[in-house]
């Protein structure tokens, strides 16, 4: 069985610091990234294509969650409630651009053996790498806070648990997050998909509940000029686009990617880049249906009921139950929102691992990194709730994706440029018009991403 597995033979005997160090960069790293799970999903040679989409389906759904995750849900909530199915239109051209970026993203990790905090660190100087490494820290502490947030959010609303009390529960993740580990990336792979498809079931209720206007819906995907001409709908688009694409999978899919043991010449790389393809599009797909549904719930049960200023997501599980007519619809949706937090931790916490080890090529236990990320998240949102009180979980949330949103270009143009480069890309370097697409949609991006930073401060 084991003749058919693709490994080549240099790997065989070769030290892992040897392996893959293509033109291009300056230095060698002493182990890849996330070591404990490199290359340990086999890829057979005489697998039928739909095996091979198989063995290749799981990380795709890791970045999904990353679209999926709270932040996502007040804006999502706010933005139909306040302007129907308007802003369904950015949540198709987010999920394009997500589908894009990681698309880039798996490429380079292919091409290169390498995730994107590698590459920054070999190709940049040490101290832009610092500086690299410090903002996508924040980042990521700025996800944390959001997915803690949401689960003390959902605690409260399932059992009545006071917010503050929810956030220092959210501690108690880590172990989850360890014994989830402890089965294999299989095993995290099959969780991750569980819990999309159990957000993915209740959201489905909660549309058949609602019974949404389909024809309105189905136009809110055509973008219209009111969006860039009403003020307060182009703050609400930014806010869904920022709140959609976040950075540090950007960091995760190019190392995920090597868990899978493809042949590393060019036709190995090309079939295992065409796989990882189909499987993230696959999963980002899962996420447009989430989020869309997000908006289109806000559409139908608040705005065309005249309630249009729901930002909160307590006040939203409140009025779901009387509108809708079940208190399992409120309820359905506590549980989403807990399950959305749980896997964003989960995936937050193989993001932050991968950063570390590559802008710093520092390697410390999966728990300590895990607990060191979470205290830098619950530490703010305990002293903020605490003095200003847990009418300030909505702010908190705004903030920490502004921080996202502020960070993104500084992981998205690194990638773009080094997926452009052939000394490093080799034969899966971008085309003139995949470049030509790249820097089009990074314009936008860093243009919307930098309105909202202004509206949001001044």
């Amino acid at each position: 069985m084991t003749d058919n597995i693709r490994v080549p033979q240099s790997e065989k005997s070769a030290p892992r610091s040897d392996i893959n160090i293509p033109f291009g960069w300056r230095r060698e790293l002493t182990l890849p990234s996330l070591p404990e799970v490199h290359r340990t999903i086999p890829v057979f040679t005489n697998a039928s294509p739909l095996k091979k989409i198989f063995t290749f389906a799981g990380p795709g759904y890791l970045i999904a969650v990353g679209y999926m995750d709270p932040g996502n849900w007040a804006t999502g909530i706010s933005a139909g409630s306040r302007f129907g199915y308007a802003l369904l239109s950015v949540v198709l051209l987010s999920t394009l651009f997500a589908i894009f970026l990681q698309a880039l993203s798996a490429k380079l990790g292919i091409a290169t053996g390498r995730d994107l905090a590698q590459a920054c660190r070999d190709h940049y100087p040490p101290f832009i790498s610092v500086i690299l490494w410090l903002i996508c820290e924040l980042a990521i502490a700025a996800c944390d806070l959001a997915e803690v947030l949401g689960c003390a959010v959902a605690l409260k609303l399932l059992f009545n648990l006071p917010i503050i009390w929810g956030v220092i529960l959210t501690i108690l993740d880590v172990f989850l997050v360890l014994a989830v580990q402890n089965f294999g990336f299989r095993f995290i792979e099959a969780f991750v998909i569980t819990l999309i498809i159990t957000i993915a079931a209740c959201f489905a209720y909660e549309i058949f509940l609602a019974q949404p206007l389909w024809k309105e819906a189905v136009s809110g995907f055509i973008p219209t000029m009111d969006m860039f001409t009403h003020r307060e709908m182009l703050y609400a688009a930014i806010g869904l686009l920022g709140a959609t694409i976040m950075p540090h999978n950007l960091y995760l899919h190019s190392s995920i990617v090597h868990t899978r043991a493809f042949a590393k010449d060019n036709s190995g790389k090309k079939e295992a880049l065409r796989y990882a393809l189909i499987d993230s599009t696959i999963a980002l797909c899962f996420t447009f249906f989430i989020n869309a549904a997000i908006v289109i719930l806000g559409a139908a049960v608040f705005h065309h009921h005249g309630l249009r200023e729901i930002a909160d997501l307590s006040d939203a599980y409140q009025l779901l139950s009387p509108i809708l007519g079940t208190s399992l619809a409120s309820t359905l949706f506590a549980f989403a929102l807990l399950a959305s937090g749980q896997n964003s931790s989960l995936t937050g916490t193989l993001a932050g691992q991968i950063v570390m080890e590559g802008y710093l090529n520092i390697r410390i236990k999966p728990w300590q990194r895990r607990l060191l990320t979470r205290a830098i998240a619950i530490i703010p949102a305990i002293l903020v709730i605490g003095i200003y009180g847990e009418n300030k979980v909505l702010a908190l949330l705004i903030l920490s994706q502004v921080i996202l949103s502020f960070q993104l270009p500084f992981a998205m143009i690194p990638l773009i440029q080094f997926t452009s480069e052939r000394a490093k890309m080799g034969a899966l370097v971008n085309s003139k018009f995949t470049k030509c697409i790249a820097y089009i949609i990074s314009i936008i991006i860093i243009a919307l991403n930098g309105e909202l930073i202004w509206l949001t401060f001044f």
